[in-house]
């Protein structure tokens, strides 16, 4: 096999210096203290509220502010949270109940009970621009007792339990949400959890305990919680002691590795929580070339995901053959095919490409998402070596807004994205990719395979969706199985890793703790219980 050619030595150089250059600003002051703690990360927050929230960061806070009917805990166990109790499923499936605490407040003093509860659901089903992910299974929601919330459902439903641990679900005050029954309150967030927000803007939000939560006592002072758009800055606020904490998305890759070989050293706390995000390229199956599923397979053939994992993240990510995380799985599936760069110069050349002819796939890459370029440029390279009689990869580069905006237009021909479940169940990765309301052959024309760019689907495929959401046990991983073989065969989605949250803390506290949807528990961050001198800190 031919030698790998660096896509881009500049870029390498600039790379390997740039890791030296984060290796080397270790700080020699140890890091300022204060009765408040700085936690960091990446973007803006426009709106905490929980019927129109998804970004990471919106998210994150909301997982501290309110709570959840349910939370599943390091080991994927459900508990109950603002629920009494484990669900109750009765009438074949169609229905569900849940008994609530009786001994919660909102952070208004606003009772919580069933009124509460039913008010916020009602308003996410009516407004939210999640509410697909409830998938239409949701009937009814009655209040037969003070405390006691009841689910009508239109079928059975395997993943519900999983979409009642979901943050978009946390209640909100009926008494300060009464104005916005049908609009977002963006800047204000009126929950039950922990703590309660007193100030709100874009780029920084102040957390305060709330004095009468009704489980366990945040275990510090507050939350400063600051957003920055610059990945070199946040290194920079780490190393330097101006940040406790340091969450890891959008950190560039290289700031990302020091980070980790710091930790390894002693001179950082760090943190993993479960890889459930996932990274993928989606390619437009309704018009030419890649209408003709041969050439769709042959580019699946021809990714390297070793080679573009080691060179990307330094192995930091996870290779990936499934558009399912496999620990919501039980199991390691991988329905997709491996590298086969033969394999994939056959089917190429059965379409009539190679010598005489080129395909030339555009390949569009989010520009403000770092590891999406390095993934196209690898990509690219490591087809130039493979396949350069065969294939030719065009790299193009759009904002991530744009993309989205223009995805189920059918505008790129093949895109790179990620995606993280709206709940950590099987059902809110492939329901959001393949799903499909009509349908003209192997063409999607309205539903999520619309939405999402892809345009494809299968005979029966939707069907077999709907059924997967009614089994149970081995029944309903045979069936996913099912549907990802047929997944992979369409192969309008190529799954290349796969994502793992992680947080970097200061040596004076304890290391960070993530719970089983990835979400860092804030509450949580502490100072170390040996630490018993107290140090200079910093003033509110």
């Amino acid at each position: 096999m031919p030698r790998f050619n660096r896509c881009d030595p500049l870029r390498w150089a600039a790379a390997s210096f740039g890791l030296f250059l984060a290796l080397s600003q270790v700080s020699c002051q140890p890091p300022r203290r204060s009765t408040r703690l700085i936690v960091a990360s990446a973007g803006k927050i426009t709106s905490l509220d929980p019927a129109q929230a998804s970004t990471f960061d919106a998210l994150q806070l909301l997982s501290a502010l309110g709570d959840p009917l349910y939370r599943l805990d390091t080991k994927g166990n459900l508990q109950p949270r603002l629920a009494a109790n484990l669900p109750q499923i009765s009438d074949n499936g169609f229905t569900i109940s849940i008994p609530l605490r009786k001994d919660v407040l909102f952070h208004d003093g606003t009772r919580f009970d069933a009124a509460a509860m039913a008010f916020s659901l009602r308003r996410f089903l009516r407004i939210g621009t999640l509410n697909y992910v409830v998938g239409g299974r949701i009937a009814s929601v009655e209040t037969p007792d003070p405390y006691l919330l009841r689910l009508r459902l239109t079928r059975p439903s395997t993943s519900l339990e999983g979409l009642l641990t979901s943050i978009n679900l946390t209640p909100v005050s009926p008494k300060a949400y009464a104005k916005y029954k049908n609009q977002f309150l963006n800047k204000r967030f009126i929950g039950t959890g922990p703590y309660q927000l007193t100030s709100f803007q874009t780029q920084q939000q102040r957390l305060e305990p709330f004095p009468q939560y009704w489980s366990k006592k945040a275990s510090n002072d507050g939350i400063d919680f600051i957003n920055l758009s610059n990945s070199t800055a946040l290194f920079g606020a780490l190393r330097s002691g101006e940040v406790d904490v340091l969450l890891s998305n959008s950190l560039d890759e290289d700031q990302r590795l020091a980070l980790h070989l710091l930790a390894k050293q002693g001179k950082l706390r760090e943190a993993e929580g479960p890889a459930l995000e996932i990274g993928y390229i989606t390619l437009l199956s309704n018009s030419a070339p890649l209408n003709q599923p041969i050439l769709r397979q042959a580019i699946s053939h021809s990714l390297d995901r070793n080679l573009i994992i080691k060179r990307v993240s330094y192995g930091l990510r996870q290779p990936l053959r499934s558009l399912v995380p496999p620990s919501l799985k039980g199991e390691t599936g991988t329905p997709w095919p491996s590298y086969n760069p033969q394999r994939a110069r056959e089917l190429l050349q059965k379409a009539g490409y190679c010598s005489a002819q080129k395909l030339t796939l555009p390949l569009t890459f989010r520009s403000n998402v770092p590891a999406d370029k390095l993934l196209a440029l690898t990509w690219q390279a490591q087809v130039k070596r493979d396949l350069s009689d065969c294939l030719i990869l065009k790299l193009d580069s759009v904002e991530s807004t744009t993309v989205y905006r223009q995805l189920g237009e059918g505008a790129f021909q093949a895109v790179i994205l990620e995606w993280l479940g709206a709940y950590p169940d099987p059902e809110a990765y492939l329901a959001p990719l393949l799903s499909c309301n009509k349908a003209k052959g192997s063409i999607c024309e309205e539903g999520e395979a619309a939405i999402s760019g892809s345009f494809w689907t299968a005979p029966g495929l939707e069907q077999a969706l709907l059924d997967s959401d009614e089994l149970h046990g081995p029944k309903r991983l045979h069936q996913l199985k099912k549907i990802e073989r047929d997944a992979a065969a369409g192969a309008a989605y190529l799954p290349v890793w796969l994502v793992a949250p992680r947080a970097w803390a200061q040596l004076h506290l304890a290391k960070p703790e993530f719970d089983g949807s990835g979400q860092l528990q804030l509450p949580l961050l502490r100072e170390r219980q040996e630490l018993t001198q107290p140090q200079q800190g910093r003033q509110n």
